[in-house]
């Protein structure tokens, strides 16, 4: 087998999507500063099924520290606000029409702490799955080398495997210490 036969990109392809996963949870994470990421994850019952909120209303950051949220159909509105308030965002929305104004309250020392170990916890996930797709590709190796990959090749490659997963690994620690500062910033 040649070295031609062996491909990083699929590897590299799965270590970039845990760190884009590692981002995207970020995102939902508070900071006390708005941000229209904040109720992506929140789904509403609205005409008999749970349905994405960004499926039902426009959601724009009019000042630092507030949400509003435009809903297309004035008859979800109670249904909109209802399961924002009950997210566990710990955000008190207001009705306004088919606008629902949230004011993001500042956290408090203890809330940003626990956010940080929320974070912590993301990031562990994150090198986990970067963990996971290092071993998938020594599997990959290994299999290789039994259909005839020489012992220099299988070495040179595992190498390559191991440098890309450090650097993966190290993205993820620098993508978690840029987010506990962002939610330790007062």
């Amino acid at each position: 087998m040649s070295d031609a036969d062996f491909d990083l990109d699929p590897i590299k392809r799965r270590m970039e999507g845990a760190i884009a996963s590692l981002k995207q949870e970020f995102q939902t994470l508070r900071t006390g500063r708005a941000a229209s990421s904040m109720l992506e994850p929140i789904t509403v019952v609205a005409y008999g099924a749970p349905t994405p909120l960004t499926q039902l209303a426009s959601v724009s950051v009019p000042e630092a520290r507030m949400l509003a949220v435009n809903v297309w159909d004035r008859s979800l509105v109670g249904a909109v606000e209802k399961a924002i308030r009950n997210s566990g965002l710990g955000v008190n929305p207001m009705v306004d029409g088919p606008i629902i104004r949230i004011v993001v309250p500042e956290l408090n020392e203890e809330r940003r702490r626990e956010l940080t170990k929320v974070a912590g916890k993301y990031a562990e996930a994150a090198r986990v799955a970067v963990r996971n797709v290092r071993r998938d590709g020594m599997d990959q190796l290994k299999k290789a080398k039994s259909s005839g990959m020489s012992e220099d090749e299988h070495d040179l490659w595992g190498e390559e495997i191991q440098s890309l997963t450090d650097v993966y690994v190290k993205r993820v620690d620098e993508a978690l210490t840029v987010k506990e500062k962002e939610i330790m910033q007062v």
